[in-house]
């Protein structure tokens, strides 16, 4: 389809819209149906265009993008197969609250309704997994609807947008201007609030903050640990946010989700007000709403939450509090701190509770293989501060959780919605992003092999990652529900792998197997310091489950 009228093509109009809202990564697979947008992609040398392997790897690397800066991760696919595939880091980005935009090649608006080549209705595709779904329908809408996308995107609480680009709309040529960047309003929170919050504080004996959620920075995480350490309040991070508070800090608890710490259970159950920061509670928060319970908490709830849709959607709060994290947490820093005496020792026992689950015991049992305690704490020694940790599902990230401690924001980027796979393509995009920072990805064996593609768009790109993969030969977080539910009655979930070695060094990558935890310590020093991406096998106990449970047991 060719056009000679004057002015851009849509294609054009399209980036630089992108380029007006300060974009300056996009991941993609290259497709036909968008391929005005490629050529205008071949001038605009202030965006980085990562190609990957897999649709699904570029929606989970621009989700990955979108927790790292605040600011929505731009994914080009595919109509039809494309679109379906990239599916996979739209949910993710739904239920993690992360901004993103993902564009889909579209038909040409004349053949829809015929099932025509790849036909797909995305409204109905992506109803329930974004903020908005929408398609452009005419080439001067182009800087209107992009614009609108990255308000939407970025807005109360952050999330996926898809917006579909028939075909007729790309190849097409007009004249349009172009808008400047999108400018967000953020939600402050009302002085009344704030002196109910202090008051409802003030009178609790047993108090718990639960911090989650999105759209924070390096200032408002300063500022909510000032508010913390002046109140000497105990903290739980809810599941996989574990970087917004210090873990080193004399306030933080342990983090609410899976593999989640007997005692802190019975803390939260315990405590006679949650005020609640960010996150939804959602089911692995909460434990299934039985821990945290739903409508009703036995606990008073103050909710604090930027998206007014959320606050008495799922729990009924005492005080809602309609807010930003960022703005609420500079506001609750310049409280007057509050009289801590009632709860100085509530705090002080929780502590030294998180400091004893997360410190790894001396194995009880002899391991056939590496000691993942073991590996987690040589990380923890050895890593800076503002290592990013990457990974995606399975019983491994157990020990990830529980022994790994965060020291500075943006350092865990894991999927709330459970998505295996997602570990391996993060990491890529994080260390593209951040080339300076260390950057260790974790990943099961099973959780691996969703993506081992992207290693070459690792060495492609020039990513040297540390990739761990935990390999025990099943999908072990099945294997354990099975062993639960159907003892002895194994179904599905043993594995045949490739050489992992083999296979990373088939790329270019650097690789080597450990099978005893003391040989760890010095491949992985070889393995950062071979400066290209790095794969480390290592064979662990397929007996050991879980930090705490045994199958034999």
């Amino acid at each position: 389809m060719s056009h000679t009228s004057k002015g851009r093509h849509g294609g054009e109009i399209l980036v630089q819209a992108l380029v007006c809202n300060a974009v300056d990564t996009l991941y993609c697979v290259p497709g036909e149906s968008y391929l005005p947008v490629l050529d205008a992609l071949h001038d605009k040398r202030s965006i980085r265009t990562v190609v990957t392997r897999h649709e699904g790897a570029a929606s989970n690397m621009a989700d990955a993008y979108g927790k790292l800066t605040g600011r929505p991760g731009i994914c080009f696919v595919t109509r039809g197969p494309g679109a379906t595939h990239a599916s996979n880091g739209v949910h993710t980005a739904k239920q993690d609250s992360t901004p993103m935009i993902l564009f889909v090649g579209q038909i040409e608006s004349s053949f829809k309704g015929r099932e025509a080549f790849q036909e797909v209705d995305y409204r109905q595709m992506f109803g329930d997994l974004a903020k908005w779904v929408t398609e452009i329908d005419s080439i001067e809408r182009i800087p209107e609807i992009v614009s609108k996308a990255f308000s939407i995107a970025m807005s109360g609480r952050p999330g996926p947008v898809v917006i579909g680009l028939p075909e007729q709309v790309l190849f097409g040529t007009a004249d349009v201007a172009d808008l400047p960047a999108v400018r967000i309003a953020r939600a402050s929170p009302e002085p009344q609030a704030l002196e109910e919050l202090r008051s409802v504080l003030g009178s609790a004996s047993k108090p718990l903050v639960i911090v989650g959620g999105t759209g924070w920075d390096t200032s408002s995480t300063e500022a909510f640990q000032q508010f913390i350490q002046a109140n000497d309040l105990p903290v739980a991070s809810s599941f996989r946010r574990q970087d917004l508070l210090d873990n080193r800090d004399r306030h933080y608890v342990g983090q609410l989700g899976l593999g989640t710490s007997p005692k802190l259970l019975e803390r939260v159950d315990e405590a006679d007000l949650l005020l609640v920061i960010g996150s939804r509670l959602s089911e692995t928060v909460s434990q299934g709403y039985g821990l945290i319970t739903s409508p009703a908490t036995r606990q008073k709830l103050i909710h604090v939450h930027p998206d007014p849709e959320e606050l008495n959607r799922v729990y009924r709060a005492e005080l809602p509090i309609l807010s930003a994290l960022s703005t609420f947490a500079h506001a609750a820093a310049a409280l007057e701190p509050l009289d801590t005496s009632r709860w100085a020792s509530w705090t002080a026992a929780a502590r030294a509770d998180y400091v004893q689950h997360s410190t790894p015991p001396v194995a009880h049992v002899q391991l056939d293989g590496v000691d993942m305690g073991a590996v987690v704490a040589h990380l923890n020694d050895v890593l800076p501060d503002d290592a990013i940790i990457t990974n995606g599902a399975g019983n491994y990230t157990v020990w990830v959780h529980r022994f790994y401690r965060y020291r500075k924001p943006a350092t865990e980027l894991a999927p709330t919605n459970g998505a295996m796979g997602y570990g391996l393509p993060a990491a890529i995009a994080a260390k593209l992003y951040a080339p300076e920072r260390s950057v260790v990805c974790f990943a099961g064996d099973g959780c691996f092999m969703m993506y081992p593609q992207e290693l070459a768009t690792a060495m492609q790109y020039g990513a040297p990652i540390v990739v761990i993969v935990v390999n025990n030969g099943m999908l072990a977080t099945i294997r354990m529900h099975q062993e639960r539910e159907y003892p002895g009655r194994i179904s599905a979930t043993e594995l045949v792998n490739p050489d992992f070695v083999a296979l990373a060094k088939a790329f270019g990558a650097y690789a080597e197997r450990v099978d005893r935890t003391e040989d760890f310590a010095a491949a992985f020093a070889r393995a950062r310091e071979s400066g290209i991406p790095a794969l480390l096998d290592l064979r662990t106990d397929p007996k050991q489950i879980t930090p705490q449970a045994r199958l034999d047991g």
